[in-house]
């Protein structure tokens, strides 16, 4: 199914522009990249209301038949609180669906189970609210390997191998790199370089 961009307030008014100039909705609609049915919702919301029409709305329901009533959704808290049981418990407490359960606990913002210390209920772990809010910075420093590998990938008795320990033997090292990474603490998106040094002004640069 294809996908359409959403319009816009600018690219709504252009659109209203356009058909108040004498030209069809649909011709319109297809200039700028919307369905049809998308240029004569936003023709209609200007003649109905001008403006203040074409602002964007928010997409909640005004109603929400189906909801779980709020004295479930305290019951489902206060079990998660004090006796710190999951999903599926709670959902078989209280004779509810665990996924709808689950939607209880994400909506109020409760953590996981497996973030918590299990005797206080208190969080042990933690995540920032926004991606880019705090990055951390860490870095490993793995043996560098000889170019074209040495006696693991081509055996001991392989000419690459008798150089190799030939070399260790001379007492030669082929030092250290330094594979620098940076992981966002919201989204856990990691991102590595492998740098010539540890030092601050590299780690910054990074």
């Amino acid at each position: 199914m294809e996908v359409r961009p959403q319009l816009s307030v600018y690219g709504r008014w252009l659109l209203v522009q356009r058909v108040m100039s004498g030209r069809p909705v649909a011709h319109v609609a297809a200039e700028l990249g919307v369905s049809r049915a998308t240029g004569y919702k936003w023709w209609r919301r200007w003649q109905q209301e001008g403006l203040a029409g074409l602002r964007s709305r928010c997409s909640r329901p005004r109603t929400s038949p189906a909801r779980t009533p709020d004295d479930v959704e305290r019951r489902v808290l206060a079990l998660r609180r004090q006796r710190r049981l999951g999903p599926a418990r709670i959902a078989g407490i209280l004779g509810l669906a665990p996924s709808t359960v689950h939607r209880i606990l994400t909506r109020h913002g409760m953590p996981r189970l497996a973030w918590l210390d299990r005797p206080t209920g208190m969080p042990v772990r933690y995540e920032r609210g926004q991606p880019g809010e705090l990055v951390h910075v860490n870095i490993k420093k793995p043996g560098r390997l000889r170019a074209g590998g040495g006696w693991r990938v081509h055996g001991r008795d392989s000419a690459a191998g008798r150089r190799s320990h030939a070399a260790l033997a001379r007492g030669e090292r082929f030092g250290l790199e330094f594979v620098h990474t940076a992981v966002d603490d919201h989204s856990r998106l990691a991102y590595s370089e492998v740098l010539p040094d540890e030092q601050a002004a590299t780690a910054v640069a990074f």
